[in-house]
């Protein structure tokens, strides 16, 4: 990317962001329930999880209950920007350019959110790529802390006191 094509792409995304935080984000409460996800975050978050753990035994309220714990431990600035990424995935403004996903998450197809993950893993911009990385591991991590998913991996558990 030549200087004056990256000059334009920031004044571009800076114009970009700029409207977004002007239609408002999501508010910094958590929904009834949790420790730090937000009600707003659930649709993408519900949409995502069948799609990123297809093939195992995964069920939404378990891996969104140990999210939830990872993110209430997280530092408040770390919070701030995964709940920025979420924000950039809920909003209609932002979700459909970036994410290709025009519609609802609640109404998005598995291919529409597989498309979606491949376009971010392979996209010429980093910041689409640490997206992307950062979803998988929020959301393998969560997996990986539920019991369920301790017999496929081998994990006997924690040891017994």
């Amino acid at each position: 990317m030549h200087r004056r094509d990256l000059l334009r792409f920031s004044l571009g995304a800076s114009a970009f962001l700029a409207t977004a935080s002007l239609i408002g984000c999501a508010p910094q409460t958590p929904g009834e329930g949790y420790l730090a996800l937000r009600d707003d975050d659930l649709p993408l978050l519900n949409a995502l999880i069948p799609v990123v753990l297809a093939g195992t035994a995964a069920t939404l309220k378990p891996v969104l209950r140990k999210l939830d714990h990872a993110l209430a431990a997280l530092s408040p600035e770390m919070l701030k920007l995964t709940r920025q990424l979420f924000d950039v995935l809920s909003l209609p403004l932002t979700r459909g350019p970036l994410s290709g996903v025009w519609v609802g998450w609640e109404s998005a197809s598995a291919e529409q959110i597989e498309a979606f993950l491949q376009r971010w893993q392979g996209s010429s911009l980093n910041l689409l790529r640490m997206g992307h990385a950062s979803l998988l591991q929020l959301l393998l991590m969560a997996w990986y802390a539920c019991p369920e998913a301790w017999p496929g991996c081998g994990y006997p558990g924690p040891p017994r006191i």
